[in-house]
């Protein structure tokens, strides 16, 4: 990403990874020389009940026990530094307006004479990205067997071909890291699942599996309710004869069985390892399928909860800064449920509903169903955020909007996404059919017709303005690689893979990348430039705080506009983006504001704007993404 000279940033913004907690490393080895960890009372009896609810009585003061184990040995690893530390940790800060994501594979990026994982870490030193991202999300970098590394043979191992531990550990000394757990399913590869297979007792429950394809019933199947149209049941031939096992995704991804207590301490276990190994964010992937339930849809289940709420309150006790991020690709009000009560659940959750209210909102020319969908988003708690991204590395999820958008709207971005020429997969529903579940597109192909013949800086004014809105809405903003440097859809890819993600997931040669970056004439370039200008006035503006207040202001339907406030209520600034091809002007009271100023700066723009007559009249040309700010209050930033 372009650089942006170091006279325009403050000395404390020079350090990307800013969290005093996140800076210290844990110990190699366990210290067993000092006081063993003492579980606080009211957080045992806790957790004691949580797995009283999971497994009854007498299983829960079996694994009570192991649980404080696996506790005390990761207390163990905490140099004295980090324990001090964290008696100052303020949930309230643990997302701020620093906060930004950069989402990629660890093979994303190819360069020579290192590897995939090193590029990486050299590539995301560049200055522009330095200064907008504080976080990584790398995704499974596990050995695996399929599934783009969500089929995973080792979950404590990283994969030879991207590189190792080390690795990871040099892009955590700079960066947050999130990590996934894959918590769902294992490979069918992986040297557990053949233990099954082979009849070790050990493991022979750490699937869900029957002797018989008709163990469910037609009805049990019908009422199921998973991401895919496939079998449930995958037939594997074991020492004991054919045994029949749940793979909510596919036949290589067998779902753990958590009725099995063992299996719930080794993924406990497995997640604090990831800790030590530098997660500050553990995303929960495909969490809502967690336990299965045959005679039910099989997701959301209380017992999914109380595993989630349990993860929770391991890591308040010897993590309290790791933050669990929920993945639930389901519709808004299902999604949310996994905030919990604001405090023992969740502390970040997927807004799911965002990038197709977006897609809607650009596809439209209108922003009045982003805008009262934004208006009346609740938000549980201080401790609580949303994850505000457009696109993942699967595609562009349809159901967080399948109870805000009527089905028609919903068929309106599908068809014209398929214009765009994006791909769309289905699911199994709850009445057994199927029905769309994601579209699958780059962003940039999702907003911009790969056969137009409109200029390229109109389009990429076009893509810039519709991430914006993630920038600008309340919670944590997250971009997936491609969506970061406008990667149009690789249909090669599909057509030789068969499978429609790998639109999305295009391997790019760094040096390349760079090349294509030091061309100021570039469509990457243009957008390099836009996002990074952008996401910088972001991350520099305590209005932008997680826990600041948010005003969506609804005038125009051809303007986004969004007032957020700090969370001192000392900076306000108004977010305006023309959803539109067309100039438009838009008149808001200042008394709307909620505060008496009438100059205004545009922090994006450059140039100042003055109310007259109660009101401030702005301009916008098409696609402008307008960001003012009172005069004043720049002022005191001036002088500050």
């Amino acid at each position: 990403m372009e650089d942006v000279s170091s006279k325009d940033y403050p000395e404390n913004f020079k350090e990307t990874k800013t969290n005093q907690w996140a800076l210290i490393p844990h110990l190699s080895e366990p210290d067993y020389s000092r006081p063993l960890l003492e579980i606080p009372s009211e957080a045992r009896e806790r957790m004691s009940g949580r797995l009283r609810f999971l497994y009854g009585e007498t299983k829960a003061e079996k694994y009570m026990p192991e649980l404080e184990r696996i506790l005390r040995v990761h207390y163990a690893y905490k140099p004295q530094e980090m324990i001090e530390q964290e008696k100052d940790f303020d949930p309230q800060n643990r997302f701020t307006e620093r906060d930004m994501i950069l989402i990629t594979y660890g093979d994303l990026l190819h360069g020579e004479g290192h590897s995939p994982l090193a590029s990486l870490d050299d590539f995301v030193q560049r200055p522009g990205l330095r200064r907008v991202f504080n976080t990584l999300h790398i995704l499974p970098f596990f050995p695996y067997s399929s599934d783009k590394g969500f089929s995973v043979t080792d979950f404590k191992s990283v994969d030879r071909n991207l590189g190792s531990w080390q690795d990871i550990e040099d892009i955590g000394r700079r960066y947050q890291l999130m990590f996934d757990g894959v918590l769902n399913h294992i490979s069918s590869r992986s040297s557990a699942f053949q233990e099954f297979l082979n009849g070790s007792p050990e493991f022979k429950d750490i699937v869900i599996a029957y002797t018989s394809h008709d163990a469910l019933t037609p009805e049990q199947r019908r009422i199921i309710v998973r991401p895919r149209t496939s079998d449930i049941l995958t037939k594997f031939r074991t020492i004991d004869g054919d045994r029949y096992v749940w793979t909510t995704f596919s036949a290589d991804q067998v779902d753990l069985n958590y009725k099995n207590p063992d299996v719930l301490m080794f993924i406990i276990e497995t997640m604090l390892l990831y800790v030590r190994r530098g997660a500050d964010i553990l995303r929960l992937d495909a969490v809502t399928y967690l336990w299965a339930e045959p005679g039910t849809p099989s997701v959301h289940l209380e017992q999914t909860h109380e595993i989630i709420k349990l993860l929770r309150d391991v890591f308040n006790v010897v993590a309290p800064w790791a933050a669990v991020l929920t993945e639930t690709n389901v519709p808004h009000e299902e999604n949310v449920s996994y905030f919990g009560n604001g405090r023992d659940e969740a502390q970040m959750v997927y807004n799911f509903a965002l990038p197709p209210l977006v897609l809607h909102t650009f596809y439209r020319e209108d922003a009045t169903a982003l805008s009262r969908w934004a208006r009346d988003l609740k938000y549980m708690s201080n401790s609580t955020t949303f994850l505000n991204m457009l696109d993942t590395h699967d595609g562009i999820g349809l159901m967080g909007v399948k109870d805000i958008l009527p089905e028609e709207d919903i068929d309106f971005i599908i068809k014209n996404a398929r214009e765009h020429g994006a791909f769309v997969s289905y699911k199994t529903g709850k009445d057994g059919k199927d029905e769309p579940y994601e579209i699958n597109s780059t962003w940039f192909s999702a907003i911009n017709h790969d056969s137009s013949d409109e200029d390229i800086a109109f389009q990429v004014k076009r893509f810039v303005a519709s991430r914006s809105i993630a920038m600008a809405l309340r919670g944590v903003p997250a971009i997936y690689f491609h969506g970061l440097i406008g990667t149009r859809n690789d249909i090669d890819a599909v057509l030789k893979t068969k499978s429609k993600r790998d639109i999305n997931r295009k391997v790019i040669e760094e040096q390349a990348l760079i090349e294509k970056l030091k061309d100021s004439n570039s469509k990457i370039s243009h957008i390099a430039r836009q996002i990074s200008w952008i996401g910088d006035i972001r991350v520099r503006q305590c209005a932008f705080h997680p826990n600041g207040d948010q005003r969506v202001i609804m005038i125009s339907p051809d303007i986004f506009t969004v007032l957020r406030i700090s969370p001192t209520e000392d900076q306000h600034i108004l977010t305006m983006t023309n959803v539109t091809n067309r100039v438009c002007r838009i008149g808001i009271p200042i008394s709307e504001l909620g505060v008496e100023e009438y100059h205004w700066y545009d922090l994006v723009g450059k140039r100042g704007w003055i109310a007259q007559d109660g009101k401030l009249d702005v301009t916008l040309q098409p696609y402008d993404v307008v960001w003012l700010i009172p005069f004043v209050e720049l002022e005191k930033i001036i002088e500050s």
